[in-house]
């Protein structure tokens, strides 16, 4: 059995079984160094060669498909494009669509009913009220925050929104006969200022009170004069 140089006897031929050393004749290991990190560390010749895997390629840089920018995430900068699911953005919700403002308009008519109940109450011009042969139906957008009802006057030189001074004129009806405001939630309020013969609404007999506003909506009827009704109508959506 060999002797090392020590003088114990190893069943090893290469080291020693007892000190570890070299035994006489045995060939001498070879050993690079392979740098991990900031530590070097002995590696056998050959050895580091072949467990090092190769150096993996730089990925070429990638671009959305949708414009064109380089990729810097999941999600395209530029565009929103989604590199996980090949997904354009979807655009934003436009919410639905605006509403058309309302359309208030005053359809005036020579009301034979309101000129028969007229008649009835027998008051001094009564006799001389006659109901007028062609009076066609008109429609006036009410626009603004106050729509004046009365009959033009020359000498003041004012002619109101409603104006029932017109042919076939209504002689009952005073130049300031009556006010529409509007109101901030929608529709109106009637306000009588002091005409001379009133003012009644939806077939009423009792004209409403002076100066106080009274609410009217959709459908609702205004009559002055001895023939006149006027009625509210509202339109929603495009003309």
């Amino acid at each position: 059995m060999p002797v090392c140089a020590n003088g114990h006897v190893s069943a090893a031929d290469d080291y020693c079984d007892v000190c570890g050393d070299l035994m006489e004749g045995a060939p001498r290991a070879e050993f690079t160094m392979v740098e991990h990190g900031a530590v070097s560390v002995a590696d056998p010749a050959g050895a580091g060669a072949a467990s090092r895997p190769a150096p993996e390629e730089a990925p070429e840089s990638e671009e959305c498909p949708d414009c064109g920018t380089p990729r810097s995430g999941r999600f395209c900068e530029n565009c929103g494009y989604d590199f996980a699911t090949g997904t354009a953005q979807a655009g934003e919700d436009p919410g639905p669509a605006p509403q058309a403002p309302a359309r208030w308009h005053a359809v005036i008519t020579a009301d034979r009913d309101y000129y028969a109940s007229v008649i009835a109450q027998e008051g001094p011009d009564s006799a001389s009220l006659e109901f007028p042969p062609y009076c066609p139906e008109r429609r006036v957008p009410l626009l603004g925050e106050q729509i004046r009802i009365g009959r033009r006057s020359a000498s003041r030189a004012t002619v109101p929104e409603i104006d029932l001074g017109g042919p076939p004129e209504d002689p009952g009806v005073s130049h300031l006969h009556a006010v529409l405001l509007a109101r901030p939630e929608g529709g109106w309020l009637l306000v009588d200022p002091g005409s001379t013969n009133g003012t009644t609404v939806n077939g009423g007999a009792d004209p409403i009170a002076v100066n106080t506003p009274v609410p009217l909506g959709d459908g609702d009827r205004v009559h002055v004069g001895a023939w006149t009704t006027i009625t509210l109508s509202l339109q929603e959506g495009p003309p």
